[in-house]
């Protein structure tokens, strides 16, 4: 197999690998059977780095061009060239990107320290809380194992959710409130009862890779509008909207990913005018808002759902595996988004919902939020301090969650970064992967909770060093 790669190219490496791959295969130049070099092989090879590698590898299973045999490497599929000639209407292309990130994030290839991780430590997670709350269920609750739920979502975390966001001014009815697989699955039968392929929709920039990729997915055409430290720039939202009509613009309110910044109360102010003169609807996603201490404006507080709809969840506190996710918006999109939910995924998993609403009832989840926003304040202390003193430049200054959106003043192009990493154990996320488009940016994300890490420290320093 050889393939033609170009580091100078603006096709990413891993793109690069994944078009050769499956050119090598489609010319049947490889028979099925045949063996692929191991990861480490291929990044000598071509003298890259191993993980655009990894995650080609990683894309080509997934697609069916290749078979991973455990302990034994990566071997071209028996039904590699049928699927080629076969593959179904669904195109995946424009989506291909943000997915392989997500796959690359999921499969943490080897011990490397993901220094831009999206989650919180295990150990920072109350696991005996969530144990506790399980055997509670399964005890007092034995349907819940194995019968469906309903659309909307078990009634007694409908009630909770409902109380819990009363003190950020958010008043709805349990009837406006639909229990969702995580704040994703919110977003993407939003995405399907709101949008249609060619409309035009307004996403910041930067932004959360993984909204970009199921949008792209939705055929839609992305916008994207600058972020700043106090929200979306309204000035570049004028000039866009002089240019485009948006369907919708989705934003991220409290403790943004991934600058970490809250959206300032005249900007929400402006904001929920613009969408009201221009007939637009803002998706509020609202993922950590659990961890605010003190609560700021909320878009759907403001607008009580005229022009608002708003997204959260449990998930990026409570438990990943435990995806709960909730959408809150005007009745009679409720009703309408449950029987799309109704129609594609019949219900949520009624266990895991009453799981997280025994933690809620019982207090759990509250005392467990009390220790997480400590320790997350006191990392993100640490962690600016640390950044600041080898020369770093801070986005802005977080006042909580968990990133920090930083650069090395002299580096104009993040991507450098990811070389720098990988000697010292360190996997960088560069500032392109959280652009609409991929663009090129000189920030990246660092996740607080782990930039403590020996690992993460002498990651700091060598960047700083590097020539402009």
């Amino acid at each position: 197999m050889k393939l033609e790669l170009d580091r100078a190219s603006s096709v990413p490496l891993t793109d690069q690998i994944v078009t050769g791959v499956q050119a090598w295969i489609g010319s049947r130049s490889a028979h099925p059977g045949a063996r692929l070099p191991s990861i480490r092989q291929f990044a000598a090879d071509y003298r890259i780095s191993r993980f655009p590698v990894i995650e080609a590898y990683d894309r080509l299973v997934s697609l069916g061009y290749l078979d991973s045999r455990h302990g034994s490497g990566f071997y071209v599929s028996e039904h590699a060239r049928a699927g080629m000639s076969g593959m179904g209407t669904c195109d995946l292309s424009n989506a291909a990107d943000e997915s392989d990130l997500v796959l690359s994030a999921l499969n943490r290839p080897g011990e490397a320290l993901q220094i831009g991780s999206g989650s919180i430590p295990q150990g920072w997670r109350d696991i005996d809380a969530i144990g506790q709350a399980i055997r509670h269920v399964s005890r007092t609750d034995p349907s819940s194992l194995v019968d469906y739920g309903t659309p909307l979502g078990d009634a007694t975390l409908r009630e909770h959710l409902r109380n819990r966001l009363a003190p950020l001014g958010i008043v709805a009815d349990t009837q406006q409130i639909l229990i969702t697989e995580g704040a994703s699955e919110g977003l993407d039968l939003l995405m399907r009862y709101m949008l249609k392929p060619g409309d035009t929709v307004f996403v910041e920039d930067p932004g959360y890779y993984n909204l970009y990729g199921l949008l792209k997915l939705h055929g839609v055409r992305l916008v994207g509008i600058r972020r700043t430290a106090g929200g979306p720039d309204i000035e570049h939202l004028h000039e866009m909207l002089a240019q485009h009509r948006p369907r919708a613009m989705f934003v991220n309110t409290v403790f943004h990913n991934p600058t970490g910044t809250t959206i300032a109360p005249p900007v929400a102010f402006r904001l929920l005018q613009l969408a009201r003169e221009h007939r637009f609807t803002i998706v509020e996603d609202d993922i950590f808002a659990d961890c605010q201490s003190t609560p700021t404006d909320r878009l759907a507080a403001l607008d009580q759902f005229e022009h608002v709809v708003y997204v959260s969840g449990l998930s990026k506190t409570l438990s990943s595996s435990l995806r709960v996710g909730y959408v809150v918006a005007n009745p009679a999109l409720i009703s309408d988004l449950a029987s799309v939910k109704a129609l594609t995924t019949i219900s949520g998993s009624r266990f895991t919902q009453a799981v997280a609403a025994t933690l809620l009832e019982r207090g759990a989840y509250r005392k467990y939020l009390e220790r997480l926003r400590r320790r997350m304040s006191e990392a993100l202390g640490s962690a600016t301090r640390t950044l600041e003193d080898h020369g770093w430049e801070l986005f802005a200054r977080p006042e909580g969650g968990k990133f920090v959106w930083a650069r090395v003043p002299h580096v104009d192009d993040s991507a450098r970064l990811v070389a720098c990493g990988e000697p010292l154990d360190v996997m960088v996320s560069p500032g392109n992967h959280f652009r609409p488009h991929g663009e090129t940016s000189p920030w990246i994300r660092i996740n607080a909770a782990y930039a403590l890490d020996p690992r993460a420290q002498d990651f700091f320093a060598a960047a700083a060093k590097l020539d402009a």
